[in-house]
């Protein structure tokens, strides 16, 4: 049986489409009248016929192999974007590095995972090139606002204000702002936020203004600080992290700074972890993705720019341990956050932390001459804390050795010695090993009973 007009029929049941006027709102078009006399011959001889329940069932009948052949037989899309969607994901390629450890690949210029307690690199790729940063920049400038806020030189409340050179122009070229209006002013802290937060750039060489006096005077802070934190490989040039000429940093010297924000910086630090700030009525949202997918990962910073990349500073804790983590130059956000992750992944599962020896706790009591006790106890100042090979952690050995010939007077905490730290004949680290407790000199007929005593026990 055919429909007669199917054009027509279409366009009744969709009178949005286009259609000539006398046939839009129709229910159907007239049918001719040889299609009429043909369709009510039909309907009598179905009403009328013996074989309708066998007609019926023989449509059910067909209708659910097609339905069956339907559900086998899937459009080749469909079922290509469903295999692609349920496929496991691809196994992650290794290569080994100059210690004979299995480490990642990583499509990137370079990457870093660092220990934080130690400042050990666990694994790496191009660690010391120096390379556009973009706005992973912007941690310097956050942490010299911290530590300018540490020392009382500024306060949370002041008012910074956003001058024609800061003032970020809508956004246009790309820019990540704040929004702050010109000349408007903004406190202290939330400037602080608009930088870590929403990398407002804007909001960079406000309070660089703010707090060097110049833009150029505060670049000339940033470079002295990264001096001061054996950042070799870094050379800044403004406090954004926009593209210039010689405006650089490597891997290592960003985790490194990394790692004084989060040791120098604790009552500020929790502000990385925050995933959205709102200032003006306009609510920007936390660019680093794994805030919001791994509860493990307290900061730090994102950045990109066309020539730097996509690029991530972050830091996660498991288990006591902290880990610090640099990606450079990925090609896009889910890639530096799918990188991110595969480090952290492999560095909790190859590494943990060991503790060889308590702070405060006596390792040996070595003899002291000319003193009013004939001994001192000696040990750690400071906790010690190393990361070791998965496993080994119980493996791990101490062993003393101190400075000869201890003469009183000797004061709490002078270093006597130290001790160092191996598992399975590779040696770990060492630390010093101090006094823990004052030893005055003795009296002079004190000290020489005991020349005299000396000589007779040799």
């Amino acid at each position: 049986m055919r429909l007669p007009a199917q054009q027509n029929f279409t366009r009744c049941f969709h009178p949005a489409k286009a259609a000539p006027a006398a046939v839009v709102g129709q229910w159907m078009p007239s049918p001719p009248p040889a299609f009429l006399k043909k369709y009510r011959s039909m309907a009598r001889f179905l009403r009328t016929s013996s074989l309708l329940p066998s007609l019926l069932a023989s449509a059910l009948l067909a209708g659910s192999f097609v339905a069956a052949d339907a559900a086998t037989h899937t459009k080749p899309k469909a079922a290509a974007a469903r295999k692609a969607k349920s496929a496991a994901p691809a196994e992650q390629a290794m290569t080994t590095d100059a210690n004979g450890r299995s480490i990642p690949v990583l499509a990137n210029k370079a990457w870093v995972l660092m220990d934080y307690n130690t400042g050990e690199v666990l694994a790496s790729s191009n660690p010391d090139e120096p390379l556009p940063p973009a706005s992973l920049t912007k941690m310097m400038t956050s942490y010299l606002v911290e530590q300018a806020l540490k020392s009382g030189k500024v306060k949370p409340d002041d008012k910074v204000t956003m001058s024609e050179n800061a003032w970020c122009r809508g956004g246009k070229g790309g820019d990540s702002c704040m929004f702050v209006p010109l000349n408007a002013q903004a406190s202290l802290m939330d400037m602080l936020r608009g930088v870590v937060i929403a990398s407002g750039n804007d909001a960079s060489k406000a309070l660089a203004e703010h707090v060097g006096g110049s833009e150029a005077g505060f670049v000339a802070m940033m470079n002295a600080e990264a001096a001061k934190l054996g950042m070799t490989k870094t050379h800044f040039e403004n406090s954004d992290g926009l593209p210039g000429a010689n405006h650089k940093a490597s891997a290592r010297d960003l985790a490194v700074l990394a790692a004084a924000i989060i040791r120098n910086s604790p009552e500020f630090y929790p502000i990385y972890a925050e995933r959205e700030f709102t200032y003006n009525n306009i609510k920007q949202g936390n660019r680093n993705a794994l805030l919001y997918t791994d509860p493990t990962v307290d900061g730090l910073k994102t950045g990109h720019t066309q020539e730097a990349g996509y690029c991530l500073t972050a830091s996660s804790t498991r288990n006591g341990m902290r880990l610090i983590s640099v990606i450079l130059n990925a090609n896009s956000m889910q890639a530096r956050a799918d990188q991110t992750r595969v480090l952290f992944n492999w560095g909790y599962a190859n590494f943990e932390q060991a503790t060889p020896a308590q702070a405060g706790a006596t390792l040996t009591t070595p003899k002291v001459l000319y003193g009013v006790a004939p001994d001192v106890a000696a040990g750690l100042a400071k906790p010690w804390t190393l990361v070791v090979p998965k496993g080994q952690a119980a493996a791990v050995k101490t062993e003393v050795t101190l400075n000869p010939g201890l003469e009183a007077p000797i004061a709490k905490g002078a270093v006597i010695g130290k001790v160092v730290a191996s598992a399975n004949g590779k040696v770990l680290g060492e630390a010093p090993v101090v006094a823990l407790a004052d030893v005055e000199r003795a009296a002079f007929f004190l000290r020489l009973k005991q020349r005299v005593v000396g000589w007779f026990s040799k």
